[in-house]
């Protein structure tokens, strides 16, 4: 052979060299405070799921224990031809899209609000952030008590007091949970989860480059002009991230569809109905099932949120 084709054959790829002792002890030791942690998620949310999943394939009622018998997957062929459940999952799907567009409109207006300087606008931000910070079913009571009942409600007595202002006699006291329950239902969600679109908005107005405005401004273009063709298109990934993490939460919600309405009125959703399915009528695999179905559904919506939260993350590191 010569030593043209010696120089010509390709080397040997090298093995990769193994890390020190000390590197690998260094790494299990940094790593190793995180193993409860993760031991603990594992025992609290995968095994519980597991076990959903598992009956979820028996026809299994609490109260006839003995003829618990496998059946395959009809408990989730009757998820989606149940028509109470084929309701809910309606409903479900309303009440969150209604609920989630509304939040988006008003949380980007409040953004835009608290964008500008103003004096109190520490004070504004504190008050319009507070309903996010309430506890779900302290929100949803407030609501049904000091806001929709008939007799000693907020709404119904301001509709008396402009009544007497304009010397109307009897006005109106609708039953809001009654006579509009599902809007009843979604202005309480709204109410609470506006704050939460307004934070994500506003840190996307405040991460706009403020050269680029100015420069706008100097070619003299309008607010008008500078909100559809600069602060909209920067919004957008805030605007999808809002609109995913808020539709994870809200398709979840339970707290108040069953404080307000208990459910009835046509507003019970995908959650509600579960909880109707498995401690109600005792049909536990029919409920594992629908169960299942909601968290599938749930984590579709959770792998684009966080996509769209990767590729923010890349955007601001390229932007470094």
């Amino acid at each position: 052979m010569t030593a043209t084709a010696t120089r010509g054959a390709a080397a040997p790829p090298e093995a990769p060299a193994k890390k020190p002792a000390g590197v690998r002890r260094r790494a299990w030791a940094t790593r190793a405070p995180l193993l409860p942690a993760l031991v603990f998620l594992i025992a609290v949310t995968q095994l519980p799921f597991v076990a959903t999943l598992g009956i979820s394939f028996f026809d299994w009622n609490s109260l006839k224990p003995e003829k618990r018998r496998f059946t395959g997957f009809s408990n989730y062929a009757s998820v989606f031809t149940d028509e109470a459940l084929r309701e809910s999952v309606v409903t479900t799907v309303v009440l969150t899209a209604s609920v989630v567009v509304v939040s988006v409109v008003l949380g980007l207006a409040f953004a835009l609000l608290l964008d500008r300087a103003f004096f109190g606008r520490g004070f504004v931000r504190t008050l319009l952030i507070t309903p996010f910070l309430l506890v779900p079913v302290s929100a949803a009571l407030l609501w049904k008590h000091a806001l929709y009942n008939p007799e000693y409600g907020l709404f119904n007595g301001a509709l008396t007091w402009f009544g007497e202002l304009f010397g109307i006699e009897s006005v109106a006291q609708p039953e809001w949970t009654s006579e509009m329950p599902l809007i009843a239902v979604e202005a309480a969600l709204v109410w609470q989860w506006t704050p939460f679109m307004m934070l994500i908005l506003l840190a996307g107005l405040q991460s706009r480059p403020a050269e680029t405005i100015e420069a706008a401004r100097l070619d003299g273009a309008g607010s008008w002009q500078i909100f559809r063709h600069l602060t909209l298109p920067h919004l957008r990934r805030y605007l999808e991230l809002g609109v995913l993490l808020g539709s994870v939460y809200i398709v979840q919600n339970f707290d108040a569809v069953f404080t307000i309405t208990s459910g009835g009125l046509g507003t019970a959703n995908l959650p509600y109905t579960v909880y109707e399915t498995f401690y109600r009528a005792h049909e536990y695999g029919l409920a594992s099932a629908a169960g299942v179905v909601v968290v599938i559904g749930t984590i579709i919506i959770a792998t684009f949120a966080l996509r769209v939260v990767s590729s923010l993350f890349r955007e601001e590191a390229s932007r470094a």
